[in-house]
């Protein structure tokens, strides 16, 4: 469908439609996976890789479409449950490299490892081979955890990838050169200088390597100019001490470095003429940290812009090209925020995200020269504007004078006070943002008001925001979440009978963490995936490398670690709990809430424990997300007794 009248007249359907009531939906809308995602352009443009989730079978499938022919292939399919797909990019017009991964163990210790794929789409029958052999390891009793990390794509070489693996040496990657016809391999640079991550430039030359001693902390950037053999050192710093910078890639001039580090309080973007050791601000923002990645041009090869959260667009660009196209785009369909997602090479053809609080968004195909724009896809096709509800963003004051900012969703057609759920992120070093989120959505659905504040911990508000989260948990972090319950029923928003706490992960903890401290101010709490036991993180942390950084970030005394836990402190919660955990949790160890459902139950206390069979941290089996909704909506319904629209 070109981009038209009948375009219009769809997107009014698609995004604008207010019937003046809204209906209850059945949870599955919500709950299902996304029906695509990932769409991404062969270089010419002419096909499209995406994932396609299926509700029967529960499949998630890795497809190829040809603009062209209509004609689809099904390269990799998954039940999510053994091995996921991680992600997946075109090497070539006829080769997709894939990344998986998939759960291990070894003895008490869980972990997850990944593996990389080539897959060939050129003949009759789709090939597929695993790039890296176990053969291919110097060590016979290693096995590379992470064999996924592609730091090129090599633009002038198709046939070839630059790849960081740690064949040689647990931890201490090497470079190497890779066909992706027949998985040869050429050592580029061998591990060295406690090296953790490699970066090439935009022509595939190795140029940089981050450095970090994880027993000392001593960390530093270290970097060749071309011709030069040397390895130079810069940015030195104790990365247990103070932050350091983070290199974010080159520019096409292959002397020009950007990197992302603190100007006063706030991360600003930077770039650096390595030669003469001369930086150079690029771009700040006074009000939020500038945390995002560079956007590059795929005809020029050179760096265009920004990703930045808290700009319109999430995108800052200075390629005038680029600006003046985001701004025709944003003015034919002013209602929602429009992403560019992927170029072909040539830069004609386009994929665009759109989106807006009430939508969930679609993806359009567009051709520049001929000016046109087609809907492509939808993400949840059961979902439309006229059942859901815009965010607000709105500003508290805490105890101690501290704004917050949050958003606020009320169901439509509703006045307070209502039934409420407070629902905390997880991280707790992420952050709330605008637009669709499909949680947010199945409880405004359900007549509740939702709020998501962005409490001290969160990202983005500079450093001494971020860093309340240090030895922070269940102190600062959680009294902000505290004020915000309170702020909600002084603004007659929140009925205070009738509110609920409900967090995954981190958002898990503060939910648990809430029942301890403020017993009286929730009706009830739910955790999905949460952190019960500090005391165990940290004890578990000794069989990885960055247990220095856990012990910073979580503190190291057992009296506070089992102060600040909710499972020694389960005695004193008095509401009902919902627990849920996935069996096969590789983030957050199932037997955090497996402990604290059995201690609640020793204790008399009113608790419910769900464990998702080979359940991950991310919900990603659809028979999962699916238990995990109706078990909220039954413990809701029943604790809040809040009425059905």
């Amino acid at each position: 469908m070109p981009w038209n009248a009948k375009s219009l007249c769809f997107l009014s359907l698609l995004f604008y439609v207010d019937i003046g009531f809204a209906k209850e939906l059945p949870i599955t809308s919500f709950s299902q996976l996304p029906s695509i995602s990932n769409p991404n352009l062969s270089p010419n443009g002419q096909q499209i890789a995406q994932i396609e989730n299926y509700l029967e079978p529960e499949l998630s499938v890795l497809s190829t479409l040809n603009l062209a022919t209509g004609e689809k292939k099904y390269l990799v399919k998954s039940d999510n449950e053994k091995v996921k797909i991680n992600w997946f990019t075109w090497a070539n017009e006829k080769t997709l490299i894939v990344s998986v991964r998939f759960a291990s163990k070894i003895r008490t210790v869980s972990f997850t490892e990944t593996r990389l794929l080539a897959i060939d789409i050129d003949g009759k029958e789709v090939e597929q081979r695993n790039l890296i052999r176990p053969k291919d390891s110097r060590d016979s009793k290693h096995i590379s955890q992470f064999q996924d990390n592609v730091i090129s794509f090599l633009p002038d070489d198709p046939e070839h990838i630059l790849v960081a693996i740690d064949l040689d040496k647990a931890n201490l990657p090497s470079v190497y050169k890779l066909n992706v016809n027949n998985k040869k391999l050429q050592r580029l640079e061998k591990g060295k200088m406690e090296v953790r991550d490699w970066m090439a430039d935009r022509q595939g030359n190795l140029r940089l390597g981050e450095a970090l001693d994880y027993d000392s902390g001593e960390a530093s950037i270290r970097y060749t100019n071309l011709g030069d053999d040397t390895w130079h050192k810069m940015f030195e710093h104790n990365a247990l001490e103070e932050p350091g910078v983070k290199p974010l890639g080159f520019a096409k001039d292959p002397n020009i470095l950007y990197y992302r580090a603190y100007q006063d309080d706030k991360l600003a973007l930077y770039k650096m003429e390595l030669k003469s050791q001369q930086s150079t601000l690029v771009f700040a923002d006074p009000d939020y940290d500038v945390d995002g990645s560079l956007i590059y041009s795929r005809q020029s090869n050179d760096v265009i812009g920004i990703r930045h959260a808290n700009a319109k667009g999430g995108r800052i660009y200075w390629d005038e090209n680029f600006s003046d196209f985001q701004k025709a785009l944003d003015t034919a369909m002013p209602d929602t925020s429009n992403y560019l997602v992927d170029f072909s090479d040539d830069e004609n053809t386009y994929l665009l995200y759109s989106e807006n609080d009430s939508t969930p968004g679609a993806y359009f195909l567009g051709d520049r020269k001929e000016k046109s724009l087609s809907v492509l896809f939808e993400q949840y096709p059961l979902l439309l504007p006229d059942v859901l509800s815009s965010h607000k963003l709105v500003t508290y004051t805490t105890r101690d004078g501290t704004k917050i900012e949050g958003y606020l969703s009320l169901p439509p057609n509703t006045s307070g006070p209502i039934a409420t759920i407070l629902h905390p992120h997880g991280g707790p070093g992420a952050r709330e943002y605008d637009g669709f989120d499909y949680w947010t959505s199945f409880f405004n659905n359900r007549g509740y008001a939702v709020f998501r504040p962005n409490f001290r911990g969160s990202s983005g508000y500079g450093k001494q925001f971020a860093d309340s989260q240090m030895k922070g948990w269940g102190l600062t972090m959680q009294d902000d979440l505290t004020d915000a319950a309170q702020w909600l029923v002084a603004e007659k928003i929140t009925d205070p009978q009738r509110m609920c706490i409900v967090g995954a992960s981190y958002g898990g903890y503060a939910a648990a963490m809430a029942a301890v401290k403020t017993p009286d101010l929730f009706k009830c709490a739910i955790s999905f995936a949460g952190v019960m036991d500090l005391e165990d993180i940290v004890s578990k942390s000794r069989h990885f490398l960055n247990k220095k950084f856990i012990r910073k970030q979580l503190g190291e005394d057992d009296d506070d670690l089992e102060a600040r836990s909710p499972y020694y402190q389960a005695n004193k919660i008095k509401i009902p709990i919902l627990l849920l955990h996935g069996e096969k949790d590789r983030v957050v160890d199932v037997r955090q809430s497996r402990e604290m459902a059995d201690e609640l139950a020793d204790l008399g206390k009113d608790v419910t424990y769900v464990e998702l069979e080979n359940g991950d941290h991310y919900l990603s089996i659809q028979r999962n997300r699916h238990r995990v909704f109706q078990e909220m909506e039954t413990f809701l319904k029943k604790h809040l007794a809040t009425t059905s629209l």
